[in-house]
């Protein structure tokens, strides 16, 4: 029983490995032939905004220091 349960975990273990080698190997092919380096270029005309000065982040700043 112990070895057939062992046997299972085995081949689950080594489907498992192959399929995720298969995966990446797929991103890496798809990702690479575009030259953008893995970065996701957006056609947003929004501006963003990552920090907004307010007494909250003043405090925040005045305490960690």
């Amino acid at each position: 029983m112990n070895e057939s349960r062992r046997g299972f975990v085995k081949k689950a273990a080594l489907v498992g490995a192959v399929a995720t080698v298969g995966v990446v190997g797929a991103q890496a092919g798809t990702s690479g032939s575009k030259g953008t380096n893995g970065v996701v270029v957006g056609k947003s005309k929004k501006k963003e905004i990552t920090y907004t000065k307010t007494q909250a982040w003043e405090d925040y700043y005045k305490s960690a220091l």
